[in-house]
């Protein structure tokens, strides 16, 4: 698969049936964001800007209409504008049919992130002003103590896969910790995340046990609360529901583990691929922050930012935009737009303007966690293994690519094997030795929950996984 930086190309083409929403819209110069030009997502970019400018007519799966924003200041407006753009999707003027893939990510759900105005202020209060009592500290600590764990695992090996064997599970130990989840419900939360998100066959399965376990931890904080998110929003009754709060854990896990996995493995893989910055970090004139800023300007973890829907006719960019119509924010796209950046090859280090995290009322609250987990768990993996090289050629190096993101599938590395638990270098701040990691095996498949028990037998794994019954 071609590597999903700033470079590549090719497109399907195919007549959508006469009932397709498509046509109601004009399928003339849209472009289909699905297919093999999928794959070369930057590519993509600067052809629809040079057709089309900041703002692009693009057709999603089904020929779907909406658009794409292109532009950093575009993007930027919508962001900030709820006034105009709202994220409610009820208020899309087109109907999906009961088997489009879009369902997961569009319909409308009871969460911080489909809210607007009074509602949106309500929710998102009770969630920034708990995430606002996490130590930081705290955090960093746990993220050395669960490095060591995880180094410790393979470092007598030689050689590791830095996304399955690092990133993906110091993710979730660190994250899970937080929330209130059981140590040894950890390491099988996360697997269970990865391949809901992946849209296996097994999805709504994994999708069941995540349900479990933030239900299991609602019921055991609303009788012995603790330091954690779960007991920080259940302290918020009379803002949120016990539901509520169930779904909101839901959504924190699946979209902060997904993310941060993301942005270690993208900057893994820049720090062992790219000379410029294994030489900056061994010679000390580049920071593992200044690292992450450069990530997330060229390959954030999420490529497309949460959709919104036009409340009125409205301009945007040289584009007229009817009530209703949809509109994609291009985070990645808008971080490589030539007007902000004429030069992508030049460091963007301490600039911290990029769109990843999104910005204006809906700006994620808890990026500063994982910035946090990333930051000094690849610090601390450096430190251990400072010979760590990429045990493939770039080339070879796997990528699943979606509408909204893609994904480092795997990152080989070797390095000289070292005996276990021996550290390279003292860790004053490790609070405790490390101890045997749990298995990553999630338990037996738990009861279905309602939702999942009332959707009809026609609804596929994402519309049962919502509770949407099929139209």
């Amino acid at each position: 698969m071609t590597i999903p930086y700033a470079d590549g190309t090719g497109t399907p083409a195919t007549v959508p049936p006469p009932q397709c929403p498509a046509h109601a819209h004009g399928l003339s110069g849209r472009q289909r964001l699905y297919g093999p030009e999928a794959d070369a997502p930057y590519a993509l970019y600067e052809r629809m800007r040079r057709e089309h400018g900041q703002v692009a007519p693009v057709l999603l799966p089904g020929d779907v209409p909406a658009w794409f924003v292109l532009g950093h200041r575009e993007n930027l407006d919508v962001m900030r504008s709820p006034s105009l753009w709202s994220c409610d999707s009820r208020i899309w003027n087109v109907q999906l049919s009961a088997d489009s893939p879009l369902l997961p990510i569009t319909a409308w759900q009871p969460l911080l992130v489909f809210a607007d105005d009074p509602e949106h202020a309500r929710l998102r209060a009770a969630v920034t002003e708990s995430l606002g009592k996490f130590n930081r500290h705290g955090i960093r600590r746990y993220v050395v103590r669960h490095t060591q764990q995880l180094v410790d695992s393979f470092s007598h090996t030689g050689r590791a896969d830095l996304v399955t064997d690092f990133a993906e599970k110091l993710s979730v130990l660190v994250l899970a910790r937080q929330m209130g989840v059981r140590d040894e419900d950890a390491l099988p939360l996360g697997s269970a995340v990865r391949n809901m998100v992946k849209g296996t066959e097994t999805a709504l399965q994994s999708n069941e046990y995540v349900v479990s376990v933030m239900t299991d931890l609602v019921a055991r904080k609303k009788s012995a609360p603790g330091d954690d998110l779960a007991s920080w929003l259940l302290a918020h009754e009379s803002e949120l529901t016990d539901q509520e709060v169930m779904e909101h854990l839901r959504h924190a896990i699946v979209a902060a583990h997904e993310n941060t996995t993301n942005l270690m493995a993208n900057t893994l893989r820049t720090v062992m691929t790219d000379r410029r910055f294994r030489a900056s970090l061994s010679g000390g004139s580049l920071t593992l922050p200044d690292a992450l800023d450069q990530v997330m300007w060229d390959a954030p973890p999420m490529s497309v930012g949460a959709f919104r829907w036009a409340r009125r006719d409205t301009k945007l960019g040289d584009q007229v935009i009817r009530a209703g119509d949809m509109v994609m924010l291009g985070l990645a796209a808008g971080n490589v737009d030539p007007e902000i950046r004429p030069d992508l090859k030049a460091p963007v280090h301490g600039n911290r303007s990029h769109l990843a995290f999104s910005a204006g009322p809906h700006e994620c609250p808890g990026q500063d966690i994982g910035r946090a987990i990333a930051d000094t768990g690849i610090d601390t993996l450096l430190a251990r293994l400072p010979d760590i090289e990429l045990a493939v050629s770039e080339a070879e190096l796997d990528f699943t690519s979606s509408l909204v993101s893609t994904r480092l599938n795997s990152l080989p590395a070797r390095f000289t094997p070292r005996r276990r638990g021996v550290a390279e270098a003292p860790e004053p701040s490790t609070p405790g030795k490390a101890q045997p990691l749990p298995t990553a095996v999630a338990p037996a498949r738990p009861p279905v929950p309602a939702a999942a028990d009332v959707a009809p037998a026609r609804a596929s794994w994402w519309q049962r996984l919502l509770g949407i019954r099929a139209r």
